[in-house]
């Protein structure tokens, strides 16, 4: 599959089928993940994937009663490990380095999964420690974004985008 194809095609889905997402499929979407960039390539991810309908159910409540989260197989949480970025980067690995890498990933995983003809949605609206809570999540490991995966059961709109010229600065903010 073409990748500009891919990202311009790919939709956050919010309704799946009960269609089961496999061991085989997930592990590719984590393989994808692995490969994303990182700082200094410290590879600053934890990776938690959720099957059992009570974790769910405690995401759902910590993402602000967002339901298609529990509706979904299989959720995978991308956490960030602040330390593993500080061993190089000290305070810009905790505050800035560790979120980046776990962003590619996440980025990553919507790809692979589109492409692999599975559904996704990138959900960063939740309470950090009610997440933290429901997963078992240690100190000093921070969720960064919730997964939900499965097969789409709908068919989400185009939406539009910024066009260029009001998002392009050439050589500084305000120049042409």
């Amino acid at each position: 599959m073409d990748v500009l194809k891919a990202i311009k095609s790919r939709r956050s889905v919010r309704a799946f089928t009960d269609e089961p997402v496999t061991e085989k499929e997930i592990e590719k979407l984590i393989e994808a993940a692995r490969w994303a960039p990182s700082a200094g390539n410290m590879q600053s991810w934890e990776f938690i994937i959720v099957r059992d309908p009570k974790i769910k159910q405690g995401l759902c409540k910590a993402a602000l009663d967002q339901e298609f989260i529990k509706k979904a197989p299989v959720v995978i949480v991308v956490c960030a490990n602040p330390m593993r970025s500080a061993q190089r980067y000290g305070s810009r690995g905790i505050n800035l380095y560790c979120l980046q890498d776990t962003a590619a990933a996440t980025q990553n995983i919507l790809l692979a999964a589109y492409a692999m003809g599975l559904a996704t949605c990138w959900v960063g609206a939740f309470d950090e420690q009610k997440a933290k809570e429901t997963l078992g999540v240690p100190e000093g490991v921070r969720p960064v974004a919730i997964v939900p995966v499965g097969h789409s059961a709908e068919q989400p709109r185009i939406r539009s985008r910024r066009q260029l010229s009001e998002i392009i600065h050439h050589e500084t903010f305000g120049g042409k």
